[in-house]
């Protein structure tokens, strides 16, 4: 499994270089700049697997960094950590409002910022964390293609089967057709937003187990979220 991809936006070069160290002695590849604009041309050209993003830095602040990512179909789930020594309850909620996974407040330590952010990829991301994909009752392995639901094998197509990895790695977040449509048949696909429908009903009838509930739940007007029990 390649290491995750770690975009850090930090302008104290002394503890850019100290977390820039440490995240690569854990496997993972760091690419760091203290610039908020640059930090969005990174971005844009190649989406990092997680982003440790200081509130305070030059150009682009961190906070409007948090929301112009979210605002971006390619970054928009990407794991947000925010570092900032603003430590006011109203300014840790303007952050994760604006779309943060998780706030660290200044001083803390390198230690427990990894433990922070292998938390968060395990949560939101956990094929990255090197885990099995585990959702409630639903288990995924990817390397060997099976999926698992209260010790049941899962019939699932290959369509079916990309599109619970994908729920599963993002489980409780709200998904537009379009973003599905993006995530699974690839950006620029000319499959129509229907055909989503298609296959989320494929998906829920390859779920159904004796005794389970389905997991896919429909937000009206908005798309689908997997909620596992």
């Amino acid at each position: 499994m390649p290491a995750p991809r770690l975009l850090l936006v930090e302008d104290d070069l002394s503890l850019a270089e100290l977390l820039q160290y440490r995240f690569e002695a854990e496997g993972y590849e760091v690419h760091v700049t203290g610039d908020g604009d640059e930090a969005l041309i990174l971005a844009d050209e190649q989406a990092p697997d997680l982003v440790i993003l200081d509130w305070m830095v030059e150009g682009t602040s961190g906070i409007e960094i948090c929301r112009r990512l979210r605002r971006d179909k390619e970054t928009a789930h990407v794991p947000i950590v925010m570092l900032t020594a603003r430590g006011s309850e109203d300014d840790r909620i303007r952050g994760l409002e604006t779309g943060a996974d998780d706030y660290v407040t200044k001083p803390f330590s390198p230690r427990e910022l990894i433990a922070r952010v292998g938390a968060v990829l395990r949560r939101v991301r956990p094929a990255l964390a090197g885990e099995m994909l585990e959702v409630g009752d639903i288990k995924l392995d990817a390397t060997s293609h099976k999926a698992t639901r209260r010790g049941h094998s899962l019939q699932l197509g290959p369509t079916e089967f990309r599109l619970l990895r994908f729920f599963m790695e993002h489980p409780g977040r709200v998904f537009s057709r379009g973003q599905l449509l993006d995530a699974v048949w690839g950006t620029g696909s000319d499959i129509e937003l229907r055909t989503v429908d298609v296959h989320i009903r494929r998906l829920r009838k390859g779920l159904t187990v004796e005794g389970s509930k389905d997991p896919v739940r429909t937000v009206r007007s908005a798309g689908y979220a997997f909620e596992a029990a």
